[in-house]
């Protein structure tokens, strides 16, 4: 097969790329599928504490060659920090252990229609480049949930985007169903290097080992068997 017929076979990607654990893998995951080029990794700054993770973002676009953009949000934060743990300003970070079971289906971590507003963006984008498929790295949460991570929220976004009467752009989770521990096991397995991804909400120098995220990050490397790189506070 010639260059030219490679390229002509090949599908082009849009990636939500956080830097965190999950679209990290995701990255890589869809990356080892040799007709999947170009890639295009989409970040988004929106004022969250844990802006760190942006760097890790472009490092893990760095490591399969993706090209990275980072979009800047930053002015809905004032918008949504009232009602989010995450953003700058907004109510302090609970430790999972503090949210009550019954708050666990959306705890205060959830940010206000978040995905929609990504894949709204990263659909757009999409369309302008001429590319049909987007991914983002939605999971099956162990220990808590967000409405807009659901089988549910992926149908009736694609029902949405379907609506569009030439470039249609699909939505794709493959990890949907997945538990995390699968999700660190199969990174394992692709060679990403788990220490650059960041995951803890807080946003200090160090994971704090407590916020729901983090507990989450530590059982599923325990469950896979791994040891999880990022450093932790005492």
């Amino acid at each position: 097969m010639t260059a030219d017929e490679m390229d002509a076979h090949n599908q082009p990607a849009v990636i939500l790329v956080s830097g965190g654990l999950d679209s990290a893998v995701l990255l890589h995951h869809v990356a080892s599928q040799p007709f999947r080029r170009p890639i295009h990794a989409l970040s988004f700054k929106y004022g969250q504490r844990h802006s760190r993770e942006l760097e890790c973002a472009k490092y893990q676009a760095g490591a399969i060659a993706a090209e990275h953009r980072v979009i800047d949000l930053s002015w809905i934060a004032p918008f949504l920090a009232e009602g989010a743990a995450l953003i700058t300003g907004g109510p302090d970070v609970p430790d999972l252990l503090d949210v009550p079971l019954q708050e666990r289906d959306q705890p205060p971590t959830y940010v206000p229609n978040r995905n929609m507003i990504f894949l709204s963006i990263a659909a757009a984008y999409a369309e302008t480049q001429g590319i049909s498929d987007v991914f983002y790295g939605a999971q099956a949460q162990d220990e808590y949930g967000y409405w807009d991570c659901t089988t549910q929220f992926l149908e009736r976004v694609n029902d949405l985007l379907a609506l569009n009467r030439r470039g249609v752009v699909t939505v794709y989770a493959p990890f949907i169903e997945m538990k995390k521990a699968e999700i660190v096991r199969l990174g394992t397995a692709l060679g990403v290097d788990f220490a650059h991804t960041w995951s803890c909400y807080r946003g200090g120098p160090k994971a704090c080992g407590a916020c729901p995220t983090c507990v989450e990050r530590l059982k599923a490397f325990d469950a896979a068997g791994c040891r999880d790189p990022i450093p932790y506070a005492d």
